[in-house]
């Protein structure tokens, strides 16, 4: 691989991992094979050690990364709640432009909206619970966990509120 190349794959990694590695990371591609394959997988360990940062020498992973805390049931139950709603809600939709030609609005709400409420209002508690939980232990992707939780929520009510369903 050329060595600018290199240096520029090289720079793709955390300033932690560089400072540890990097010398001898970017000797290594320089006096490997220059092909697209190599440069894919330098890329994707790159985007990878941002997520899931690595610790000092040992390599390690770092227990309070994004990652390791998006990891947790507390963290990922209430994004995979709010996109099983978004799905059911498009799927309701599609079905009934299928059905009719327009969107269906019964008086009655059906099971569908019912296990909808179900699902946005237990994730409350279990979002909660983890604020608690881990806004102490790591701030920083902690705060980027409940954003992704956050945004989830509103995406799944968003097809609910714009088209008044």
């Amino acid at each position: 691989m050329r060595p600018w190349l290199a240096r520029m794959v090289t720079r793709l990694y955390p300033p932690r991992w560089r400072q540890r590695y990097g010398e001898e990371f970017e000797a290594m591609l320089e006096l490997g094979p220059g092909d697209l394959g190599t440069l894919l997988d330098s890329v994707g360990s790159a985007v990878r050690e941002h997520i899931f940062p690595t610790r000092g020498g040992s390599m390690e992973r770092d227990p309070n990364s994004f990652g390791a805390v998006m990891r947790r049931p507390s963290a990922y139950l209430p994004v995979a709640m709010s996109l099983v709603c978004l799905v059911m809600v498009l799927g309701g939709i599609g079905v009934g432009l299928a059905q009719g030609g327009q969107i269906m609005r019964d008086k009655d709400e059906g099971s569908m909206a019912h296990i909808f409420q179900i699902l946005m209002t237990v994730q409350m508690p279990i979002v909660l619970f983890f604020a608690v939980k881990w806004l102490r232990r790591a701030p920083r992707p902690a705060l980027g966990v409940l954003a992704l939780q956050a945004g989830a929520w509103l995406a799944s009510c968003a097809p609910v509120y714009f088209l008044h369903l």
